[in-house]
């Protein structure tokens, strides 16, 4: 298959890449220049030239991190909603035989808001908060690509874990200088997987013709925040005695403390098990252990330069 990527050089895209390749697949990357991936919203969606494709895997966005100004929030609903939608009406420009035949948008977990102990999957409606409506645009968006004759999958995508990017190194870090703890009361629920589960699930729907609409994009096994540190601090072999005060989160990240670190999802991957998907990293105390490995090689990776 002749598979489009927007976001291939970075940290889930990269890792798709290389096991698209490794599988026999051609990867097309669309990128505003070698070793960046189409993540400004001021990128124009038509920059993409048409090509024939068989599938395209759209991932890039506006990173969430960050205080949640004004202008932060326009920029991550442009840069998702808006972008996604013009993307969308690109492709309507293509010739028919050219389009690709499934397209496979990022979302989040976030889309169920703060679901507390309940456990939600992808028959669960959307949640509350600034996340959700992002989330929920974002899909909107993606779907009207079905209007044009393509299969839409929707990513709900949790936190994801690897050696080499997502937000394993920065846990790290902050774990290496004793800073280590839980957030607020520890209670909320923190949908996680694995980078290698995360592109071989989304390398699976992509072959699987029956599949469309959200699939969960998070491990089996869902933690509450309080476990999850608990775990990473024994695998470091750090301790964990900080203890951010939600008050505290609140008072210097705002929003983003409240839905991103202080509320959470228990996340059931249901499309991805009824798939026949078979977990390599289903805990989170192996995985902890396991990640590991040689820096992921991108130098087959052909690029479209998009400027």
């Amino acid at each position: 298959m002749r598979i489009g990527i927007t976001g291939a050089t970075g940290f889930i895209g990269g890792h798709l890449a290389g096991l698209a390749l490794e599988t026999g697949h051609e990867v097309i990357a669309y990128s505003r220049r070698p070793g960046s991936g189409l993540t400004q919203p001021k990128e124009a969606p038509h920059a993409l030239p048409e090509t024939k494709l068989d599938a395209l895997v759209h991932l890039s966005g506006e990173s969430l991190m960050g205080l949640w100004t004004q202008e932060k929030r326009e920029r991550i609903w442009k840069s998702r909603v808006d972008f996604t939608a013009a993307l969308v009406g690109h492709l309507a420009t293509w010739q028919p035989e050219n389009r690709p035949k499934v397209l496979v948008c990022a979302s989040g977990a976030g889309f169920y808001g703060n679901s507390g102990d309940n456990p939600v999957d992808e028959t669960s409606p959307r949640g509350e908060g600034f996340l959700a409506d992002v989330c929920a645009g974002w899909e909107k968006a993606a779907m009207r690509a079905e209007a044009l004759g393509m299969r839409v999958v929707l990513l709900r995508t949790g936190m994801v874990l690897g050696k080499n990017g997502g937000a394993l190194p920065l846990l790290k870090r902050v774990f290496g200088l004793g800073l280590g703890g839980k957030l607020g009361s520890g209670a909320q629920w923190m949908a996680w997987i694995h980078v290698d589960d995360a592109v071989a699930i989304i390398l699976k729907a992509i072959q699987t013709d029956t599949l469309r609409g959200p699939v969960n994009l998070c491990a089996p096994e869902a933690v509450t925040n309080a476990e999850f540190t608990t775990q990473l601090a024994a695998a470091l072999k750090r301790p964990a005695f900080f203890h951010a005060p939600a008050f505290a989160l609140k008072l210097l990240l705002r929003g983003m403390a409240e839905e991103m670190l202080l509320g959470g999802q228990r996340v059931i991957p249901r499309v991805a098990t009824e798939m026949g998907y078979g977990f390599a990293y289903p805990t989170l105390s192996d995985t902890l252990r396991r990640v590991q490995g040689a820096a992921l090689s991108l130098r087959w990776l052909t690029v479209v330069y998009c400027g």
